[in-house]
C-alpha cells in the first residue's frame, strides 16, 4: 500500500492554487466564477496549513483552518448576496457592465 507524503499534499495545493489563479484572470466577465476561483485559491492555502500542521504534529494549523472557513464562509455569503442585489438591479453578473460605483 502505498503512503501519502508531505509532497503529495503540497503538489496537490499548488494544482488547486493554479486552477484557481487562472479561473480568476482568464475569466474576468462571469462574478460566479470569480467567486469561486477566489474559494479555490483559498482551499488550496487551507490543504497546506492541514498538511504541515499534520507532518509536524501541531494542531495550530488546523485549529487556524477552522477560523478560515468561518470568514471564508461569511465571505461566500455576502458576494452571493451582492451578487443576487446586481442581478436584481441590472439584470446581468457580467463584471464588465458593473460601473454604478464609478465616480
Amino acid at each position: 500500500m502505498m503512503t501519502l507524503s508531505l509532497a503529495h499534499y503540497l503538489v496537490l495545493a499548488a494544482i488547486v492554487f493554479t486552477i484557481g489563479i487562472f479561473g480568476f484572470f482568464l475569466n474576468r466577465r462571469n462574478l460566479i466564477v470569480l467567486l469561486m476561483s477566489v474559494e479555490l485559491i483559498l482551499l488550496a492555502a487551507n490543504m497546506n496549513f492541514v498538511a504541515f500542521s499534520t507532518w509536524f504534529g501541531d494542531i495550530s494549523g488546523q485549529v487556524f483552518v477552522f477560523f478560515v472557513l468561518t470568514v471564508a464562509a461569511a465571505e461566500a455569503a455576502i458576494g452571493l448576496a451582492i451578487l443576487v442585489l446586481l442581478f436584481r438591479n441590472l439584470n446581468t453578473i457580467n463584471v464588465e457592465d458593473l460601473d454604478q460605483l464609478k465616480g
